[in-house]
């Protein structure tokens, strides 16, 4: 068997009220359409996946995202051409993102090129470019 992608992730966040606008501007930045949108969820479907985010239950309404717990360590989009990422860096900065790192060249696999932000819950993302095959070239 060989996967055909991810089909959806989902993201549960403290704050939805923050995130809420945050999401309903990225998404569709990078191509993904609502298709649920409700007092609960945001759910985008776009780039042969789907990313959602879930309001969190109130007991845990205070807490932030930690990168380093068990659980997810960041979400990953890939962007077709390295412009895409400096274009990206640029709207990110008017959706009042926290850049972690602006565009910039990365080691993991040739030609890897990201720029690494947080959403309001400081769920950690990142857009990135590698070219042809990536790790996968032979």
């Amino acid at each position: 068997m060989e996967i055909n992608g991810i089909a959806h992730v989902m993201l549960t966040v403290a704050n939805f009220d923050a995130c809420l606008p945050f999401y309903e501007r990225l998404l569709p930045f990078l191509g993904m359409k609502p298709v649920i949108r409700n007092k609960f969820t945001l759910y985008c479907v776009g780039g042969r996946t789907a990313v959602g985010i879930v309001r969190g239950d109130e007991d845990y309404a205070k807490e932030r995202f930690v990168q380093r717990r068990v659980g997810l360590h960041h979400l990953c989009f890939r962007a077709r051409t390295r412009e895409d990422i400096d274009a990206a860096y640029q709207s990110l900065l008017e959706f009042g993102a926290k850049i972690v790192h602006p565009p910039e060249e990365g080691s993991w696999a040739p030609g890897y090129y990201s720029v690494l932000f947080e959403d309001p819950d400081g769920i950690r993302l990142e857009i990135n470019f590698v070219p042809g095959k990536g790790l996968l070239a032979e």
